[in-house]
């Protein structure tokens, strides 16, 4: 059981110390939000964005991040354990509800959805910690609030993992840190500064590095899950999460999540195989939404793509043992050979699921929480290939949900934080046992400050660009948050 942490208005207070305690003690800290709104344009209707055109996706985030809300943020803090083996880590997990205390815009197909799948909004209304967004108001700094709090993340100086975590940057910067920049140079000056221990995509990393076949949020975490129990049950080396002994009297704030693996038997009545949906294991949402008559079951999806990954995988080895016996060329084998492994390396592109659709010539950068028929319209671009930067994470929310709606609710984003984290300590492990030199320079080299960008075979860059200055409002805030 994974507990999560309900942190809200009548308790904050109370919690402030071990929250911050924890993001200071931490080794790594994964943040999710969820959000509420759309991506729009000026008629409401879905904005077109060309698939190359990063700043006009950014300006488009920017629109939605200044007219909607942050419902509830999501932190899970994990702690190396050096007394115990290398890959153990302590994990507290918080889920803050959060209420703005400005005018924004909400959907009510986004807010019908929410409500379908659990979420609370008396509760949210009744006790959301109170914020508003832009630039400080006054001396409020030294509060206990939770843009103070999110100021505690930057003093921490710790590596931020998120998933598929360019909108959440965008709308964590504008909801709880200042205005948010003109052009996107800018804002990647200003988060190259806010987090020098470096940003981290665990979409990117489970696409680029662990090269999963799908990289939505819990298939990634499940995938990540599994892989590590065969690596347990072989005595390998292998992941370990410890969670803490929380006292008597915080179990009234605490929501355990069960995230055992599921049993191995997804055939119905009768003996009947259950059909997997195809563009839900593609892509983590379906357009039918709970009306789908297929399987939405994350187990039964990695079920299917492991044995298919077996099935192609023998017959290689079966083209393989005809080659040799035939006598091929040496020069055909070597060939074959060095374009399997510029496969393996990456420089094809991740691996992908085929013929679900095909990709359009642009790109809908589309809701931030998903429509009523359980479809979030901006994973419309993962589906096709160009998937926002908040794509999967609207639909993943919508296939955790799917089918456990008991454990959704406000509680989403502690336990979706927890996933990622895992994620990222997985491939941490992985590289970590490749690399001799994993002390030197950044935490994870190959991950630092590369965000995931649908439709491209590279990533957002966060660094220093020598054409972009940090924002004015960034600057005062840096002077704020180090007392100079």
């Amino acid at each position: 059981r994974v507990p999560v942490v309900d942190v809200q208005s009548n308790n904050f207070t109370e919690l402030w110390p071990s929250m911050v305690l924890a993001l200071r003690t931490a080794t790594f800290v994964a943040v999710d939000t969820v959000r509420r709104g759309a991506v729009t344009g000026g008629g409401g209707a879905p904005v077109l964005l060309p698939p190359r055109c990063i700043e006009e996706r950014y300006k488009a985030v920017c629109s939605a991040a200044r007219t909607r809300s942050i419902l509830s943020l999501g932190v899970a803090c994990f702690k190396q354990l050096p007394e115990k083996s290398e890959n153990t880590y302590l994990c507290q997990i918080y889920n803050l509800t959060l209420l703005c205390t400005e005018d924004y815009i909400v959907e009510p197909q986004s807010v019908q959805f929410l409500v379908q799948h659990g979420f609370d909004f008396n509760k949210q209304y009744s006790q959301g910690i109170p914020y508003h967004k832009g630039n400080d108001k006054g001396n409020e700094n030294q509060s206990q609030s939770v843009r103070t709090f999110f100021l505690e993340l930057i003093r921490a100086k710790k590596p931020l993992v998120l998933h598929n975590g360019l909108i959440d940057l965008v709308f964590l910067y504008q909801c709880f840190y200042a205005h948010l920049p003109d052009s996107l140079g800018t804002f990647t000056t200003d988060l190259s500064e806010m987090f020098p221990a470096g940003i981290y995509d665990t979409k990117y990393a489970s696409e680029f590095e662990t090269r999963f076949v799908a990289s939505y949020l819990e298939y990634a975490y499940k995938k990540c899950k599994r892989e590590n129990c065969k690596l347990k049950d072989s005595s390998g080396q292998h992941l370990t999460i410890e969670f803490c002994n929380y006292p008597a009297n915080m179990s009234i704030y605490i929501d355990y999540r069960h995230c055992s693996l599921e049993e191995e038997n997804h055939n119905v009545g009768g003996g009947e195989k259950v059909l997997v949906c195809e563009k839900f294991s593609a892509y983590g949402w379906c357009p039918k939404g709970v009306k789908c008559p297929h399987s939405h079951n994350t187990d039964l999806i990695i079920d299917e793509d492991d044995k298919l990954c077996e099935k192609k995988r023998k017959k290689r080895k079966q083209k393989w043992r005809r080659r040799k016996n035939v006598g091929e060329p040496a020069k055909e084998q070597e060939s074959s050979g060095k374009e399997m492994e510029l496969v393996q390396n990456g420089e094809e592109g991740p691996p992908q699921k085929r013929g679900c659709c095909e990709p359009p010539a642009a790109t809908v950068l589309a809701e931030i929480t998903p429509n009523c028929e359980g479809r979030p319209l901006e994973e419309n671009m993962d589906m096709e290939a160009e998937v926002s930067s908040d794509t999967m994470c609207a639909a993943e929310k919508e296939k955790e949900t799917h089918g456990l709606p008991s454990q959704g609710g406000t509680h989403r984003a502690g336990f979706d934080a927890f996933m990622t984290g895992y994620i990222m300590a997985y491939v941490w492990m992985l590289k970590n046992e490749k690399n001799t030199d994993a002390g030197a320079g950044p935490w994870l080299p190959d991950c630092h400050n590369k965000l995931y960008l649908s439709g491209k075979s590279v990533p957002l860059q966060i660094v220093k660009s020598s054409f972009s200055k940090s924002s004015k409002a960034h600057s005062q805030k840096m002077k704020v948050a180090w007392g100079s």
